[in-house]
């Protein structure tokens, strides 16, 4: 099939020499590679398909062809039963040693992908599901309650979502060309309204892309708006991504436009989850320079590399204001962070941390953003009520700016307060690179603030683009809170 094409072992070639090339792959740890059992691969996938692949190796090329047939967009090779074992086995060993804290998270650059893999299927050069298999496996394992999917790849997981739709400890979000349904897989279940069934009704995430040149102000709206707020609500364990970079400029499956630089702050982004505990897994990814590029940022975030500066941070377009207003409207009524957006002094220490985290994510992380500052100066006053893990948080998340040049300061009269000087340490640990320790399953924030933030946004959205959720007012030719301006923030 000519679709196929393009999948190729360059893929890795390119990818392992970009990193060796900067210096790269000599900071990171070699995890060994292992063959996935039977068992691990029927976690997701049917006896009856594993037994049909199982076959591939002794099949003659016609026979080879005929079997190729009856699935979508995929090959096989005598060889490709021995490499998908090995991709899902290389995944699973990547998982075992986060979990056990040998190292504490990394990148899978694998072949064949997963995420399109169904379990009696094989999809979109997919032959067993990597990721949903980890999920499963690290579920099974080691006893974890909750995992975070996220699936940046240009097309949507079907094989991922079809495995979690009905299981609410697994939270799966995948942005997607889609393009009204037009777009490979062309399934009616990759559209925002399409959230889970029965127990995981709120737990499938869609945000399709219904056209295509998306850029890295989409991405980034994307994340603030919706994924991260989501995110921190949910508090998982464990966070896997589908590591797809075919969402990168110059690939000629997603004819986006968003720069390799945005996986580094995308994936800084998610580290302060779960303990920092992430797994990036190759997914997509054919054009083979944005594909080596997009790689390398992602490991440069990973190895706590200050995240380059975000560049054309022009506001979301219509169309990812479209797609955003409609996942956040069909979400609502499961996630209390899509209600409204929140704002909470702290008064009384943690108690409103959710509240104050997600107007960090929809406030001050967008102005931030949008700002682009050369240096970030964090203040922490006596009587703050700020504590640590949230304090962490804070510091965690701005670092993604200015090229991580930030500077804490702290009150002197602070450490005339015991409860105070316990902030150091928390500081210097951020600072260090250590992931925020997870403040645990988040609750809505009191009425008060939650209009008072609604409040400053509607003053403030007109001047800064990536506050907006909306696209009513794109249209407006003028607002009346215009004496609003980047000098008086």
């Amino acid at each position: 099939n000519p679709a196929c094409k393009i999948e190729v072992p360059e893929r890795l070639v390119v990818s392992y020499g970009a990193l060796v090339e900067n210096g790269l792959a000599d900071r990171c740890v070699s995890i060994p590679v292992r063959e996935a059992t039977d068992a691990d691969i029927l976690l997701v996938h049917s006896e009856e398909y594993l037994e049909a692949v199982k076959k591939t190796p002794y099949m003659t090329l016609e026979e080879l062809k005929e079997f190729t047939l009856q699935y979508g967009d995929v090959y096989f090779h005598p060889n490709i039963y021995h490499c998908a074992k090995l991709a899902l086995g290389a995944t699973l060993q990547l998982v075992d040693n986060v979990m056990t804290g040998k190292v504490r998270n990394g990148l899978a650059l694998v072949r064949p992908p997963g995420h399109h893999s169904m379990r009696s299927a094989a999809s979109g050069f997919c032959i067993f599901n990597n990721v949903a298999i980890a999920a499963q496996y690290v579920k099974q394992k080691y006893g974890v309650k909750r995992v975070l999917i996220v699936d940046w790849d240009i097309h949507h997981g079907q094989g991922v979502q079809y495995s979690f739709e009905d299981d609410p400890s697994v939270l799966y979000f995948s942005w997607h060309r889609y393009e009204h349904q037009k777009f490979w897989p062309n399934l009616r279940e990759s559209d925002f309204d399409v959230v889970g069934k029965e127990k995981g009704a709120g737990s499938t995430i869609n945000v399709p892309w219904n056209k295509v040149k998306m850029q890295n102000s989409d991405y980034l709206s994307i994340f603030f708006h919706v994924l991260l707020p989501v995110a921190y609500e949910f508090s998982p364990d464990l966070v896997l991504v589908c590591a797809g970079f075919d969402s990168a400029i110059g690939d000629p499956e997603g004819e986006m436009c968003a720069t390799p630089d945005i996986f580094a702050h995308l994936t800084h982004l998610l580290m302060n989850l779960a303990g920092g505990k992430l797994c990036a897994v190759l997914e997509g990814g054919y054009n083979l320079k944005s594909l080596a590029q997009s790689v390398c940022q992602t490991v440069h975030s990973l190895l706590g590399d200050p995240a380059p500066r975000p560049a054309n941070l022009e506001g979301p377009c219509n169309s990812a204001l479209e797609s955003l207003q409609c996942v956040r409207s069909a979400h609502r009524k499961y996630w209390s962070c899509l209600k409204h957006f929140y704002i909470s002094v702290l008064s009384q220490g943690c108690s409103d941390a959710s509240g104050f985290i997600q107007a960090v994510l929809g406030l001050l992380l967008p102005l931030g953003y949008e700002y682009d500052p050369s240096l970030v100066l964090l203040v922490q006053t006596p009587g703050s009520g700020i504590c640590d893990s949230v304090w962490q948080q804070l510091t965690g998340l701005l670092q993604g700016l200015a090229q991580g040049h930030i500077l804490v300061a702290v009150n002197p009269c602070s450490f005339l307060h015991s409860v105070e000087r316990t902030c150091i340490d928390p500081t210097c640990s951020s600072l260090l690179g250590d992931a925020a320790p997870s403040l645990g399953q988040l609750h809505a924030a009191p009425p008060e603030d939650v209009e008072a933030v609604e409040n400053l946004r509607q003053r403030l959205k007109a001047d800064w683009k990536l506050l907006q959720t909306t696209g009513e007012f794109m249209k407006a030719t003028s607002l009346s809170y215009t004496n609003v301006t980047s000098t008086e923030l």
